[in-house]
């Protein structure tokens, strides 16, 4: 009965089995002490942790950041190349990977060995569509979640004909290549996107004006003050959409970002910020050390922590908008923001910068005409990211649901001697 309830009905022709009963289950062990030189630390051997098998979707792990020495190797299992292993314990348990080498596994991992009746990399990929499910289901609970060598072997496994199981995995193997190939090309276009940005809001690189001649002369170099103006308008019952910074998503909306609206629900003393105007977050995040600055596109208003430093463009026919979105974006504020932070600002990762300091940072700009070419050369660069981003979503979506269709038979591929 526990079959049907994971893997759902399966068609006639497949089988199925707890894991225990096509595999033996057995637990990775670490040597003691923990971070010995007798043992860490070598050359003799890769050892394998939780980090190594979490740190990517690859299928296959190839290479380990750790290693062990000779004494190290004999304290711990060793698994062999294509052994299938299994995170069993912390946050992120319930990843698989393929050893591709010859290597120590830590007591964070569990392996499959000996899989009778079974493709490794069928079973592979059965595995990793339940992860989620191990973690909510198989392994809850409040602490450190633990999915031990009984769990793992009592959970069941749909067993097509062996054929199938292989060009299931053949299929989702083509859809992971696609996946992989468009990251690339999205890594390529973000460090293309990064040296453009560099350059063309430095003056190291100088765009052609309308007549086709070549941008020239100095750049001034005012202070924030003199382009912007604070906005400290308060919200006193005009608008409820209440939004935050996300390094990824720019200003948006609280619950759809947290999933849950986690601001006051007395809204009167929060900000009020209005479509085009500019909000500083002065806490570290991901990719933005000295904070994120971030401007108002999604909404016609939003309401924010009077946290953040919030301006507006003073006069918007001396000055583009756009161009100033890419530079507070490119990270060239955060020399001047370091030296602005007082000392011992860094309380639960929030920077003391003062919004009068914050105005005061000298920044370089070039003339009006030439602001709004680099902001279409860098917003074209932006668009070609944000494609391929949407195309890896698509693309990991779509792999999503066929892993739920082919492997619970819900699809059936075609084999070498399929009647047709």
């Amino acid at each position: 009965m526990v079959h049907k309830t994971v893997a759902g009905v399966l068609p006639d022709e497949w089988g199925g089995a707890l894991i225990k009963n096509v595999s033996k289950v057995v637990r990775g062990s670490s040597p003691r002490p923990a971070g010995s030189p007798l043992y860490f630390d070598g050359d003799f051997l890769p050892w394998a942790t939780v980090a190594d098998l979490t740190n990517s979707d690859d299928m296959y792990l190839t290479s380990t950041k750790s290693m062990l020495t000779e004494e190290g190797s004999e304290r711990t299992r060793i698994t062999d190349p294509g052994t299938l292993m299994l995170t069993n314990s912390g946050a992120t348990l319930g990843v698989p990977k393929i050893s591709k080498i010859r290597c120590g596994a830590n007591d964070g991992i569990a392996m499959l060995l000996d899989l009778n009746g079974i493709a490794t990399e069928y079973a592979y990929y059965y595995l990793s569509s339940k992860t989620q499910y191990f973690r909510d289901v198989v392994a809850p609970g409040v602490g450190q979640p633990n999915l031990n060598t009984d769990l793992i072997g009592d959970f069941p496994i749909p067993v097509p004909p062996l054929s199938e199981q292989k060009k299931i995995a053949q299929i989702l193997s083509a859809w992971d290549k696609a996946i992989t190939t468009t990251e690339q090309l999205l890594a390529n276009s973000q460090q293309q996107k990064k040296s453009l940005m560099q350059q063309l809001l430095t003056g190291k690189k100088r765009l052609l004006d309308k007549n086709g001649v070549r941008f020239s002369g100095e750049w001034k170099k005012p202070k924030l003050s003199k382009l912007f103006e604070r906005v400290t308008k308060k919200n006193n019952g005009q608008s409820t959409n209440v939004v935050t910074i996300s390094g990824q998503h720019g200003l948006i909306r609280q619950d759809e970002f947290f999933k849950k609206t986690v601001a006051s629900e007395k809204l009167d003393g929060y900000f009020l910020i209005r479509r085009g105007q500019f909000a500083y977050n002065k806490s570290y995040s991901n990719g933005y050390p000295m904070g994120a600055i971030k401007r108002l596109n999604r909404y016609e208003d939003g309401v924010v922590t009077t946290l953040y430093i919030c301006f507006e463009i003073t006069d918007s026919t001396k000055t583009d908008s756009d161009y100033w979105e890419h530079y507070f974006e490119s990270g060239l504020l955060n020399k001047g923001l370091s030296q602005i932070a007082h000392e011992g600002g860094r309380a639960h990762g929030l920077l003391n910068v003062k919004p009068s300091d914050f105005l005061s940072l000298v920044v370089s700009v070039p003339c009006l005409e030439e602001q709004k070419k680099i902001a279409e050369a860098l917003s074209a660069s932006a668009k070609e990211v944000a494609t391929l981003q949407k195309k890896i979503d698509t693309l990991k979506k779509e792999k999503k649901a066929l892993m739920q269709n082919l492997l619970t038979g819900k699809v059936r591929v075609r084999t070498i001697g399929d009647k047709k």
